[in-house]
């Protein structure tokens, strides 16, 4: 299966059809296989051949989408980075990738002028700079394909098993892991997403979010598959979802939590602009129970969520199911399997909590160059995912959270999402989990509590030389230095047993502290600061602090949401694996 000859085939038989929109670029799918070409052509003319690495450092644009079609076409494997990435941590990812061309945003040149002579695979005219001024150093993407043609390039022989990406992971320690999908399982996200999601040559996707991590794929690969209009915003705003949505009559789109909720709370929100969608599809991590419901109010039969990991396994809670079964992460799509194993290996019974693991035609065929991590993520072809869950009688999946976050309180076990629901529930912290471990950046939430001089953002962004205009708002915290950041400025506050929140998100050590009224709690500010995707300022009211203790907490979740105790007496079993780095996930975990 090689998805290269899609674009091709659509740009014969449905030439004239609408293929893509960015900003004001519209091409038709003749024009914009034409536009590909030129790269893909450029790319070969350079002298990169099938199985070459082509790392992309870009925000969204045409260019970027380009990319991926051209690599699709050569058979050059693209390694798309993320904008958080930046001096040692790029260096490592170029090197451990054997990328030997980089295409790259103007605020990447300077990152690449200090690391370029710790990158001795890429030649010193393979720096391509997509925009911005001439740079020396660099050559500008229009001059680098200005001679190439337009016309498809020479067949590439590509079979099911050629490497199409590499995705980075941030992996829970160490350095980040690569990700290995092939020609085959990027094919399988076409045929089995857009049946998932009920897609046609007619639909109309709209993307928001950076698409250069793994949850685009879910409407990008089928989008290409089916031939439909894909437009891609540059960046988000809720105002220019509903404008669009409107005005191109868009039937599917993909959202994280946080463009959910901002998209509700809009003041142009109105449901008859958005009438002509068909699904919203929640990824990125678990929409709150309370924003599921008004979503179904204001949006009926539209909802689908989705739990996953970029390594190959997922589930769907179907739009038929979203209020049915709200609460759910659904069941596997066709072909995929699912088990939830405790600590022997052996099958849990319904109900109850063990690790969930899965296998099907989406499983990587390891991590890039680590067997050693391969081993321990994939046993007997099953993907041990290190989330716990269970599955209900009909054998739904419902996500209870990281193995490792498990926080034990007087012989019960205690899962941040569980506070975390009962946080936006009674609006302790209005809005804390998307506030803080969506949508606001850690270091940012972090000088908001502490109050220091200079912001940890700026402190933060000044030890990594991070560019200005990627200060991180939209991801989820990491779990490594910016993870380190935290325990390192709460261990300065003196508050005792600082490295118990190691691997929890941010908004459930908030929350937790809030509900408890412990040390922390009192330095947590009345005002968080503007997330990028909520849009306004997130108000924080702490109610009733000093009579919240957690013994109190423990009996709400106990009363309001079947816990660990409630579904199965004693531990929570789960298979040991000492010096295991779990997979991430995928679309729950972005680099």
């Amino acid at each position: 299966m090689n998805i290269g000859s899609l674009l091709p085939r659509h740009a014969r038989y449905r030439p004239n059809h609408l293929a893509f929109v960015c900003g004001d670029q519209r091409f038709t799918y003749r024009e914009f296989n034409a536009y590909v070409n030129t790269l893909a052509n450029a790319l070969l003319a350079c002298g990169l051949s099938k199985g070459d690495k082509m790392a992309t450092l870009l925000p969204n644009c045409t260019e970027l989408m380009a990319a991926y079609w051209a690599a699709a076409k050569t058979g050059i494997v693209i390694v798309p980075c993320s904008p958080l990435l930046q001096d040692s941590g790029l260096t490592t990812l170029l090197n451990d990738s054997d990328t030997v061309l980089v295409l790259a945003d103007a605020g990447f040149t300077d990152t690449l002028e200090r690391i370029r002579g710790d990158l001795p695979a890429i030649q010193a005219d393979r720096f391509i700079l997509v925009a911005g001024e001439p740079r020396q150093g660099f050559r500008s993407y229009t001059e680098f394909v200005a001679a190439a043609s337009q016309d498809n390039p020479p067949d590439a022989d590509l079979n099911d098993d050629d490497v199409y990406n590499i995705m980075y992971s941030s992996g829970t320690t160490g350095a980040p892991k690569g990700i290995v999908h092939t020609h085959y399982i990027r094919a399988m996200y076409c045929t089995i997403f857009g049946a998932c999601w009920r897609m046609t040559p007619e639909s109309v996707v709209l993307h928001a979010g950076s698409i250069v991590f793994n949850g685009a794929m879910l409407d990008l690969m089928p989008w290409m598959y089916l031939g439909c209009t894909y437009i891609l915003h540059k960046a988000f705003a809720a105002e220019d979802v509903i404008a669009d949505t409107a005005k191109e009559k868009v039937t599917h789109i993909v959202m994280v939590p946080s463009q959910i909720i901002a998209m509700l709370n809009s003041p142009v929100f109105a449901s008859d602009k958005l009438e002509s969608l068909e699904m919203i599809q929640n990824v990125g991590a678990p929409l709150h129970l309370e924003h599921k419901h008004r979503l179904n109010e204001q949006l009926p039969g539209r909802f689908y969520e989705l739990y996953g990991l970029t390594e190959g396994f997922m589930t769907v809670l179907d739009k038929h199911d979203a209020i049915r079964k709200v609460g759910s992460v659904g069941v596997p799509p066709p072909f995929l399997e699912m088990r939830i194993v405790n600590d022997s290996g052996e099958e849990c019974a319904l109900g109850e909590i063990g690790e969930i693991c899965g296998k099907g035609p989406m499983l990587m065929p390891g991590y890039y160059k680590r067997p050693d991590l391969t081993e321990k993520a994939i046993i007997n072809g099953w993907l041990y995912t290190g989330d716990a869950g269970y599955v209900d009688d009909e054998g739904y999946l419902f996500l209870v959270d990281r193995l490792k976050d498990m926080i034990i309180s007087g012989g019960v076990n205690v899962y941040p999402k569980d506070i975390e629901e009962i946080i936006i529930r009674e609006q302790v912290l209005e809005s804390a989990s998307n506030a803080v471990k969506i949508s606001v950046d850690v270091a940012d939430a972090l000088s908001s509590i502490i109050g220091a001089s200079k912001t940890a953002q700026q402190r933060w962004n000044s030890s990594r030389k991070i560019s200005s205009y990627k200060a991180v708002t939209s991801r989820a915290p990491p779990r490594n230095k910016p993870e380190q950041k935290i325990q390192e400025e709460l261990s300065s506050m003196n508050i005792a047993s600082t490295k118990k929140w190691s691997g929890i998100g941010m908004a459930s050590a908030l929350a937790f502290t809030a509900v408890t009224g412990s040390a922390l709690a009192d330095k947590i500010p009345l005002e968080f600061p503007k997330p990028m995707f909520v849009g306004t300022p997130v108000k924080a009211e702490r109610k009733n602090l000093e009579t919240r203790t957690p013994s109190k907490i423990v009996k709400e979740i106990e009363a309001s949401t079947p816990t660990a105790a409630a579904r199965s007496p004693g531990p929570v079993r789960t298979r040991p694996r000492q010096d295991r780095r779990g997979p991430q996930r995928g679309f729950f975990r972005r680099l």
